[in-house]
């Protein structure tokens, strides 16, 4: 993982930013008030957290322990609401634990396990697969609800299912999307965090309550 870098676009810009997001949203058929936006902050530093806050995001997401924990030391009182959303390694989950908010990305039960040590209660997604491309995190659509099972038996609060959209165009992530969408009414789950920058009108558009963003509040990601 290269050195994180200073996001190119300051407060003002993030701010801005923020609202088209939201218009885009509304654009799209659904309720900026109801689809919550994740701020993913992944390889820029503290300062495209302080940006978030400052333009009225609480809800940041880090894919990687290492990140979230430099960030989290260093605005330790901003009132951040953090999102995991990279693999649960069972070394991390003890550090993790007291600052990580929402687990967004758990796919083995043996994530679940060291979640639940650690985080008793935790509130957590399950990363479902929408692609069988190699290196692909999440678990197969017909594991989704096995695995939801396991972990409410761990004492976790599974509230919602998460996926990544397949490579593509948007288009392409709609009908996973969409199955995601019922399957997620099935089993009587409140959340599904899909879409991003690429895809959120049609992860909006299939019934997605939370879009996870970086490219669009804050540009370029630095190459990992």
């Amino acid at each position: 993982m290269s050195e994180l870098l200073e996001p190119p676009v300051g407060v003002e810009q993030v701010r801005l930013r923020l609202a088209e997001v939201r218009r885009r949203i509304t654009a799209a058929g659904g309720d900026p008030d109801r689809v919550e936006v994740v701020a993913v902050t992944k390889g820029f530093t503290a300062a495209a957290v302080s940006a978030a806050l400052a333009a009225g995001l609480r809800a940041v997401g880090e894919n990687y322990a290492q990140e979230l924990l430099a960030k989290a030391a260093a605005l330790s009182a901003a009132g951040v609401f953090w999102h995991f959303l990279g693999a649960v390694q069972r070394r991390k989950a003890p550090h993790l634990a007291p600052v990580v908010a929402f687990w967004q990305s758990l796919c083995r039960v043996e994530e679940g396990e060291a979640v639940a040590r650690h985080a008793p209660g935790a509130r957590a997604f399950v990363e479902v697969s929408l692609s069988d491309l190699p290196g692909r995190r999440g678990v197969p659509m017909d594991g989704a609800a096995p695995l939801v099972e396991r972990l409410r038996g761990l004492g976790l609060q599974v509230e919602g299912l998460m996926a990544v959209g397949p490579p593509g165009g948007p288009e392409q992530a709609r009908p996973g999307f969409r199955a995601l969408s019922q399957l997620r009414r099935q089993l009587g789950l409140s959340q599904l965090s899909a879409g991003m920058t690429d895809d959120l009108e049609v992860a909006v558009q299939e019934g997605s309550t939370m879009v996870r963003v970086g490219r669009a509040l804050f540009g370029p990601r630095p190459s990992q």
